[in-house]
């Protein structure tokens, strides 16, 4: 006995199923989009980015970090900006907006004479060793 299957049928599941699998993947591709740009990207980027400059550094050094797009995100959620990079012993930590921000450690034994923000711009600059 043989069965028989309509044309039909087989059409419909596969429009189905590859309209569900689009459905999906604008669903998958909209919240990474947003994602992208969110303050807590920008956060983790520059906390480890100083943190590797930091690294690097050797004594007596003046470094000048130009952050564009974190002096625009922290005006968007209406943050301080002297309080956007702190440095405590052999942390750095870049807040955007209220909460904890982003904490991210160092190795580099040295000091951290002074850190001011200069319009768009953060300088560090580096003293000697502990």
């Amino acid at each position: 006995m043989k069965k028989r299957f309509k044309k039909g049928n087989i059409l419909i599941e596969n429009v189905i199923f590859i309209v569900l699998t689009l459905f999906f993947l604008t669903i998958l591709i909209l919240f990474v989009v947003s994602k992208m740009g969110s303050a807590a990207v920008l956060e983790e980027k520059y906390a480890k980015q100083i943190a590797l400059i930091i690294d690097s550094s050797k004594p007596d050094m003046i470094m000048v970090l130009t952050m564009e797009d974190v002096f625009e995100k922290a005006e968007k959620e209406n943050f301080d900006f002297s309080k956007v990079v702190s440095i405590q012993e052999n942390v750095v930590n870049v807040k955007l907006r209220e909460g904890a921000g982003y904490s991210y450690s160092f190795f580099n034994n040295i000091e951290i004479d002074n850190i001011y923000q200069d319009g768009n711009k953060y300088v560090f600059s580096i003293g000697g060793y502990k």
